[in-house]
C-alpha cells in the first residue's frame, strides 16, 4: 500500500518535471556562462515541484475532511494539544490510506502494473492513474461548487464529466470537503456545547461567578465521550460519509 502512493507521488513528480528537463537536452554545460545559470534553475524548479507534489496528491484525497474533523474533536472537547498534532495527522494520514484503497488498488493494476512491465509509457501511466482519482473527486464534489469553479474559469458547459479540466476539479473538490468538514464539526460541537451552557447555567445560579465553567465541564465532556464510544463512533462515520 505505501509502495503504490510512493509511486502515485513519483510519478507525478516525474511527469511534472520532464517537460522542464526535456526542454534543451543539449544544454553544453559552461561554468561561466548562462548555461549554467540556467541549469540552476531548472534544478531550482524540479526540487520546488519535488516539495510540492506530496501536498497537492494530498489534496486529492479524503485528508483534508478527516484532519479537520478531528481537529473540531479536539476543540470541542476543549483540549488544546490532546492528542498531540503529530497523532491526529498520523490518523488522518492512515484513515486515508484505508478509504483510499479501492482507489490505489485500481491505479495499482492500470496504472503501476503495466508501467512496471515496460507495457506503457510515463505518461500513459500518469494519465490512467489520474482517471480512478479524478472518479473519486467527480464522486465526493458538490455540483454547485464544480460549476462556480468552471463559470470562473470562463468554460464552456461541459458535455460529461471528462470534459471538466483537473485544474477545476480540483479546488471544487477541496471546497467541498471544507464543507463537509464543517459541517460534521458543527454537530460534533452541539452535545459539548449543550454541556458546557449546563455547567455555566448550574455555576451562575451557585454564584460561583469566578470559577471558569470551562475547567468544570471539561471532566464531563471527555466521560461522555468516552461512555458513547466517540472515537468508534468518529471513525465509521468519517469512512462512511465517503461511501
Amino acid at each position: 500500500m505505501i509502495k503504490r502512493i510512493l509511486f502515485l507521488t513519483l510519478l507525478l513528480a516525474a511527469v511534472l518535471i520532464t517537460p522542464v528537463l526535456a526542454a534543451d537536452s543539449d544544454v553544453t554545460i559552461n561554468i561561466n556562462g548562462l548555461d549554467n545559470a540556467s541549469n540552476s534553475l531548472k534544478i531550482l524548479f524540479v526540487i520546488t515541484l519535488l516539495a510540492l507534489v506530496p501536498s497537492i496528491l494530498i489534496m486529492m484525497t479524503g485528508f483534508t475532511r478527516i484532519v479537520i474533523v478531528l481537529s473540531f474533536v479536539r476543540n470541542a472537547l476543549g483540549l488544546q494539544q490532546t492528542p498531540p498534532n503529530q497523532v491526529l495527522v498520523g490518523l488522518a494520514l492512515f484513515l486515508t490510506i484505508l478509504i483510499m484503497s479501492p482507489v490505489l488498488k485500481q491505479v495499482n493494476d492500470e496504472a503501476y502494473a503495466p508501467y512496471s512491465r515496460g507495457e506503457i509509457t510515463q505518461e500513459q501511466a500518469f494519465e490512467r492513474a489520474m482517471g480512478p482519482i479524478r472518479a473519486f473527486m467527480l464522486k465526493n464534489t458538490n455540483k454547485k461548487d464544480l460549476n462556480t469553479f468552471i463559470s470562473l474559469a470562463k468554460l464552456e458547459k461541459p458535455k460529461t464529466y471528462d470534459d471538466i479540466p483537473t485544474e477545476v476539479l480540483i479546488p471544487a473538490f477541496i471546497t467541498s470537503e471544507l464543507k463537509r468538514a464543517f459541517i460534521m464539526g458543527f454537530l460534533i460541537f452541539l452535545p459539548f456545547l449543550i454541556i458546557d451552557m449546563v455547567v455555566s447555567s448550574v455555576l451562575l445560579s451557585m454564584g460561583m461567578i469566578m470559577l471558569p465553567p470551562t475547567m468544570i465541564s471539561l471532566p464531563f465532556k471527555i466521560i461522555l465521550f468516552v461512555l458513547v464510544d466517540g472515537w468508534d463512533l468518529l471513525v465509521k462515520s468519517l469512512i462512511t460519509s465517503f461511501n
